[in-house]
């Protein structure tokens, strides 16, 4: 397996892959970006080509590409191995001793129980019309390997096991199940008489399923696979692996609730879409997102049930630091069935979306005709949205078309405002999804400008530690080194003539002639430096 290792580093460029994740902007012969472990305003992590590592001064995270995509997918070094050895068309060879992982047979599991779902879909004629019926054409049937499960109790278990599959990997898989109450310990079907979706992790390879009931009897009228080691349905968004790349393209997401959404917004052309899986977006869901794009599109349903959770996912967002737009769809009308009636009115829609505070003052102004109940409505859902925006110039923004639209004053919306604690709105929210989550949610502080020379001082410091002396990298940092070191050279100076210039003011109204004196030729003194300074800046 270390030949493999090795194979991959070769073929693999680290800045292609992480280039995969988040927009890498050129710094000399590295690159740059806003970390994707931890919030920040200021790129702090750095992706060297020449060393094939990265490293973030911010939260300190550093490694290579195995180590990246370990934290950035959540994944062991194997499976880590497994998604790096696709990229780069490389087949793994286990040696004698080394044994597939339990993983490596969930995996395998999964994808037989995939290929079953195919086969029994084009042998069912009812489960391929009402898929039908939906819109959802035969080509999308195949790229998104739409399935269906018997209506039998026990079809894939005996499948499976007649295929070599193991009774307790097919149940840790959340495929089969143990009855609490029955005498027998048989297991039996989770998925039964259900259209099936498959979910698959950012590298495509299916970890989990979601099931449409086919009959309107059966509840629940979706189901997801219980969570596994490898599904977690927190950061699971369907659809990721395939619409990433026309994410980090168009630099927006659009968010829709369902599966059938999803097929068919990326049947009409509109690929940048991924969905929840019928379960709430989360935290996670939109921190992942953010390594694609800053820029989030919701597009619920149209009713107040999709309205309410869309609300939720606006402040979720707006917490992250992302800019949220809402789309408005038609009353009692949700994406699919749009899409399916006229797609260019699903894309009109999409272009149409409104910033999220604009669209839910929107939807309020239509309820409420009462100019206080208005005014009571605003205090309520309106403002804490705001508060929760980092910009106070998008506040401003916000605050002022409030005022317009109601006729009253910017100055009482500022005051009531101030009332609203972003902590108990974060609260609301719930934003304690994991461990990870807390932690990476920290806000970096705001920085003087000498305090970010500084930082960038100490991240050169820190990056030149490794470096060889004779390559180019080493000698571009050096020149940034030395301009900065101009900069802060010079604010100091600036900060120096400042002090002096009020201490010479005062001296001048106490009339002190000797402390004059003396001040005039300090002054002039930093005035001969800063000179210098720009002099030598001319010849960096």
């Amino acid at each position: 397996m270390r030949g493999d290792v090795n194979t991959i580093k070769e073929r693999l460029d680290i800045a292609e892959i992480v280039s995969g994740y988040i927009k890498l902007e050129k710094a000399g012969t590295s690159f740059k970006a806003r970390c994707p472990f931890h919030n920040e305003k200021t790129p702090s992590f750095f992706v060297s080509p020449v060393r094939q590592s990265f490293f973030c001064f911010g939260c300190g995270a550093k490694g290579d590409i195995f180590t990246f995509m370990e934290e950035v997918e959540g994944l062991d070094f194997r499976g880590a191995l497994k998604l790096l050895a696709e990229k780069a068309g490389v087949e793994i060879e286990y040696r004698s001793d080394e044994s597939k992982t339990e993983k490596d047979k969930i995996w395998n599991v999964l994808e037989e129980a995939t290929k079953f779902f195919e086969k029994e879909l084009t042998d069912n004629n009812l489960a391929l019309g009402y898929i039908a019926s939906r819109g959802i054409s035969e080509a999308s049937i195949n790229e998104w390997r739409m399935g269906y499960a018997p209506a039998e109790w026990r079809s894939l278990y005996t499948y499976l096991r007649d295929h070599g599959h193991e009774k307790d990997i097919i149940l840790k898989a959340g495929l089969a199940k143990i009855s609490d109450t029955s005498s027998s310990q048989e297991p039996y079907d989770v998925f039964r008489d259900r259209i099936i979706f498959p979910l698959a992790d950012s590298n495509g390879s299916i970890i989990a399923f979601s099931g449409r009931a086919l009959s309107k009897e059966t509840e629940p009228k979706y189901l997801n696979s219980p969570e596994t080691i490898l599904f977690t349905k927190s950061e699971v968004l369907y659809g990721l692996d395939k619409a990433k790349d026309q994410i980090r393209k168009k630099d927006y997401t659009i968010l829709v609730e369902g599966q059938t959404d999803l097929v068919l917004s990326h049947q009409s052309g509109v690929k940048n879409t991924v969905a929840s899986s019928g379960t709430a977006f989360t935290r996670m869901h939109l921190e992942r997102l953010k390594r694609f794009s800053s820029r989030i599109i919701i597009a619920f349903d149209g009713d107040l049930a999709g309205e309410k959770a869309a609300e939720k996912a606006s402040m979720l967002g707006i917490v992250l630091g992302l800019e949220v737009k809402v789309a408005n769809l038609p009353k009692g009308l949700d994406p699919a069935e749009v899409v399916r009636t006229n797609p260019q009115k699903w894309k009109d829609i999409i272009r149409e979306s409104l910033p999220a505070v604009e669209f839910f003052f929107n939807k309020i102004e239509e309820r409420e005709k009462d100019s206080r109940k208005l005014g009571k409505q605003i205090e309520k859902a309106i403002l804490p949205m705001i508060q929760l925006i980092r910009s106070t110039i998008e506040q401003s923004h916000f605050v002022s078309m409030l005022a317009k639209r109601t006729g009253i004053k910017e100055e009482i919306f500022w005051e009531d405002l101030k009332k609203v604690k972003r902590v108990d709105v974060s609260q609301r929210l719930d934003l304690g999804d994991s461990k990870r989550s807390s932690s990476s949610s920290k806000e970096e502080p705001l920085l003087s400008q000498r305090d970010q020379i500084e930082k960038r001082l100490a991240e050169i410091k820190l990056w030149q530690k490794e470096l060889p002396e004779s390559i180019s990298e080493g000698l571009v940092l050096k020149k940034e080194e030395s301009e900065l070191m101009n900069n802060l050279s010079k604010l100091m100076l600036r900060d120096n003539l400042s002090q002096l210039q009020s201490e010479l003011s005062r001296a001048e109204a106490s009339k002190d002639g000797k402390l004059i004196t003396n001040l005039t030729i300090m002054i002039q003194k930093v005035h001969s430096q800063m000179r210098a300074l720009e002099e030598k800046k001319k010849a960096l």
